[in-house]
């Protein structure tokens, strides 16, 4: 199929209905009141017992914090907030885990994702959920400032500061510090600034003053662990306060018009300055763009894009722009806008071109790929495919289009095949299992089908869902013998935890008051 034609693709490109997300988003900040409800009161201090710890630990702790991380990112992908466009996907997972790598000492499981949003602006989940919006990427200007922001929204999460300003606010009842969960999930899934002020300072209910002083404390020291993670990382320390000032010059005089990031990661001139004093004190090594920083934020345009017109108006001015020579990101654009308008033979020979000009870079060859399917060029799409899987073993994206092209060819038993194989040696993406459970399906296995789908529930967070599908697969005729073992171990193994789940709701609502 087309390069940006997929059907995870163009349902980035559509905005939820607003009532939608409202729901969505009321749904989830009643289930993080109930999470609230059930937390144990913290104790009196005690000045004999030694500080042992993070104190925001006996008031949220980093397996609450998964579960409420957990709980908001599925909102914001049922809401189809979260890109799923693979390519996109596994880049910002790629540059997220170099850094994380620096700044985590194995306590935190991070997932990094983008938000099909416009604003400029990123966030910090609890449980290492980083969530960074497409208009982000695009107003950045290299790799590094990008991974600056990145890094700052890593060390959020790596300094515990939602749990610090949890147990800060302690003294303001359980249910307080669970609205205000609420209100920091209002934030991550778009609401207005104002109105997450609002809801912070009514559910903490003390003075304005006093929060803004916390979280400029929790800024600042973001600002400091997340420039030294990104040097570690290998990437420019510059980038943070560079891309920091370049939205302080952006901004208007009346605070509407500043960019998201700016209201809700308040920039003064003294945080710009400390954070470059900082990144002075490192060393700068010599640092280039990697060819995925100028392609994802080409797809984040096609994408994101109101006409194909539109967004080939754009590439075709940045062709005249002398700052954009050599700029591969530029060409890649064109020709997957040139696929969208339906100019196939037009798009291959610019992917021919990339591919044997960069050999190394996947995206070029499953450009030509998919230009040469649309062309109903079968045979040489196929072997193009195989040629990429050959010098690129187990690469996800390549994979998945590799999967999807089978598909929409006919070829089930073989997409089923190819992503078993994946399945078996890389953690999967949702998407991912999605895609074998359809492939197991058309290729007539239906009891395999059921078995991903309940994987896909395990993903999102619905045991009993998994467990359905698991009775299901063992209800269908002819089973082998390793089948039905493997299904009925995994559907022990779940329906322990959704018993263990179940117990622990009976025990919490018994103890409410």
């Amino acid at each position: 199929m087309p390069e940006t034609m997929s059907s995870t693709d163009t349902a980035t490109q559509r905005r939820p209905r607003a009532s939608i997300i409202r729901s969505s988003l009321r749904n989830s900040v009643l289930a993080l009141v109930a999470i609230g409800l059930v937390i144990p009161p913290l104790p009196a201090a005690n000045s004999d017992l030694p500080d042992i710890g993070s104190p925001g630990d006996s008031v949220l702790s980093r397996d609450l914090e998964l579960q409420i991380g957990r709980s908001i990112y599925r909102s914001l992908v049922d809401t189809d907030r979260v890109v799923s466009d693979p390519e996109i996907q596994e880049y910002i997972q790629d540059i997220g885990q170099k850094l994380a790598i620096q700044a985590n000492d194995g306590d935190f499981q991070f997932n990094f994702f983008v938000v099909n949003d416009s604003a400029i602006n990123a966030f910090a989940l609890p449980g290492g959920y980083i969530g960074i919006h497409s208009g982000l990427i695009l107003a950045t200007n290299s790799e590094s400032e990008l991974a600056g922001v990145m890094a700052h929204e890593i060390s959020h999460v790596t300094q515990r500061h939602i749990s610090r300003a949890v147990y800060a606010n302690q003294r303001n009842s359980i249910l307080s510090m669970a609205a205000m969960l609420g209100a920091i999930l209002l934030g991550a899934a778009g609401g207005s600034s104002d109105a997450i002020t609002g809801a912070i300072a009514t559910a903490q209910g003390v003075a304005a003053q006093q929060q803004i002083n916390f979280t400029r404390a929790n800024e600042y020291e973001a600002d400091r662990v997340g420039v030294g993670v990104l040097a570690a990382a290998g990437f420019d320390p510059e980038g943070m306060p560079s891309f920091f000032e370049t939205l302080a010059r952006q901004s208007g005089p009346l605070a509407s018009q500043a960019p998201e990031f700016l209201r809700t990661h308040p920039v003064t001139v003294n945080r710009i300055a400390e954070t470059r004093e900082r990144a002075d004190s490192l060393p700068r090594p010599e640092v280039r763009d990697a060819a995925g920083y100028s392609l994802t934020r080409a797809r984040i345009r096609v994408l994101s894009a109101s006409t194909p017109q539109k967004a080939l108006e754009f590439f075709l001015g940045e062709q005249q722009n002398p700052k954009s020579v050599g700029n591969l990101g530029t060409d890649y654009g064109i020709a997957l806008v040139r696929m969208q308008l339906g100019e196939y033979g037009a798009a291959r020979d610019l992917f021919q071109s990339l591919r044997a000009a960069h050999p190394g870079t996947i995206p070029f060859h499953t450009g030509l790929a998919n230009a040469e399917l649309a062309l109903g060029n079968k045979s040489q799409a196929l072997s193009i495919y195989d040629q990429a899987m050959a010098l690129f073993p187990r690469n996800v994206p390549l994979t998945v289009r590799y999967a999807e092209a089978l598909l929409a060819n006919g070829d089930a038993k073989k997409a089923h095949n190819i992503l078993l194989d994946l399945l078996n040696n890389v953690p999967p993406t949702a998407q991912q299992v999605r895609l074998i459970a359809l492939a197991a399906s058309a290729a007539g296995d239906t009891a395999e089908a059921h078995y991903y789908m309940a994987e896909l529930h395990l993903i999102k967070g619905d045991a009993t869902m998994a467990a359905d599908q698991l009775r299901l697969a063992l209800s269908i005729p002819g089973l082998n013998s390793v089948q039905k073992a493997r299904f009925t171990a995994r559907l022990e193994q779940i329906q322990e935890w959704v018993d263990k789940e179940q117990k622990a709701r009976r025990q919490n609502n018994g103890s409410s008051p």
